[in-house]
């Protein structure tokens, strides 16, 4: 158990538990915050590693992440003296004039993807997307006339809450509320080759895809499929955009989900969650030629690529490195997909690395096991009605595992 600590603001006149607390905090979120969440009756107030504390000073394991945010654990020591340091030194400048970070920060991702590219930065993965998509149309108006600018993408697909990301997202229940979208977004059936080849017309300038379809319920391209698509891009003389904002910096196993495809390349490739380790930061790398279709002027943002966001993503980067965690993905994603195969009620494992979907028997309702799940001490989502997603920090230890698939399984039971 941690130390029971209150959240900022909050006063201890009056208090007689740290429920109230955690009252207080509720009811002051629902008077002033927009109700745009869902969240559930839990406060974390402090992290350490894999393990969250709530406002009662209870421990939880993390096996969520933020979402597959903070893959180094929670308050890394590399990652909070930088941003430490940093904040003392300068947090921001425009982007009008050069800062000593975000060019390095640019040069280590563009050597991770195989160099010869350059890199927008952004503030999440959705302002990564649309600088990809921007880029894309620019690509393909000035190379095909002012009608390429036509974009497909797969149903299941989440690529943000933007307008413009949102249109591209094949989840027409996401869509409905939003009508009229942004044109020239079209879906197909993810993993279908065919219903890939049938949907491009003249118009259509990029193909936009996730190497694994995070929540769309962490489904993985088939084997052989990016392949196609590459090769129907170059036919087609269109872009291959892959969105790896979920899968992106070691977390399959591989530093990029689209790696466990053999020998594709893609033209425009995005990243978000991993690389600040909880620090807002995206980014958006692009072939040089590609990336040429943009000019000064073309796309901006007031904060992408400060040097306080840079600075965090650089310590990612430091560490990521140091502790190989594409392999260290590898190795605990094998261990924890044959825990989880072993638990009854589960009827299949997929996924890849530390990107992990149960799939349960039919009759169990996820959203209610994630629910009881919480209440056991452990923190995972019910990707879809009958999955759960499992996304722990790239540098969990075995116990760790061991101990989170024991709660999952006595939850189940």
């Amino acid at each position: 158990m941690g130390p029971k600590i209150l959240p900022t603001g909050v006063g201890v006149e009056g208090l007689t538990t740290m429920s109230d607390a955690f009252d207080q905090l509720v009811a002051l979120d629902s008077e002033h915050v927009m109700q745009t969440y869902a969240r559930q009756a839990v406060a974390f107030v402090r992290g350490e590693g894999t393990l969250l504390y709530d406002t009662d000073g209870t421990e939880y394991l993390d096996f969520l992440g933020g979402l597959a945010v903070t893959s180094l654990g929670h308050a890394h020591p590399a990652v909070a003296d930088a941003i430490a340091d940093q904040a003392r030194t300068l947090v921001h400048v425009s982007n009008l004039y050069y800062n000593a970070v975000q060019p390095e920060l640019a040069a280590r991702i563009d050597g991770l993807l195989g160099g010869g590219g350059r890199v927008f930065f952004a503030n999440s993965g959705a302002e990564a997307n649309e600088a990809a998509i921007k880029l894309a149309r620019r690509h393909g108006q000035s190379n095909g006339g002012p009608e390429r600018y036509h974009i497909v993408s797969a149903y299941g697909s989440f690529h943000g809450r933007t307008l413009t990301t949102l249109a591209a997202t094949g989840q027409p229940e996401k869509q409905e509320r939003f009508q009229p979208l942004p044109s020239g977004f079209r879906q197909v059936l993810f993993a279908d080759i065919d219903a890939l080849a049938q949907s491009i017309d003249d118009r259509v300038c990029a193909i936009m895809l996730e190497p694994i379809q995070g929540e769309g319920g962490v489904l993985p391209a088939p084997v052989g499929y990016l392949e196609a698509v590459r090769t129907l891009c170059n036919e087609r003389e269109m872009l291959l955009i892959l969105d790896e904002v979920q899968t992106g910096l070691g977390r399959t196993g591989r530093w990029f989900g689209f790696e466990h495809a053999d020998g594709v390349r893609p033209d425009i490739v995005t990243m978000a969650k991993a690389l600040g380790n909880g620090m807002p930061i995206g980014a958006c790398w692009a072939r040089e030629d590609v990336a040429s279709a943009f000019s000064a002027g073309d796309h901006a943002t007031t904060f992408g690529g400060q040097p306080l966001a840079a600075r965090a993503a650089l310590a990612v980067l430091d560490v990521m490195v140091v502790e190989d965690v594409p392999a260290r993905a590898a190795r605990a994603g094998a261990r924890l997909r044959v825990l989880l195969a072993a638990v009854p009620g589960v009827v299949g494992v997929r996924g890849a690395g530390l990107l992990l979907a149960a799939e349960l028997a039919e009759g169990i309702d996820a959203k209610q096991i994630a629910g009881e799940c919480l209440i056991a001490g452990l923190v995972v989502n019910a990707v879809t009605p009958t999955a759960i997603r499992f996304a722990p920090s790239l540098l969990v230890s075995d116990d760790e595992l061991d101990a989170a698939v024991a709660i999952f399984s006595e939850v189940l039971t």
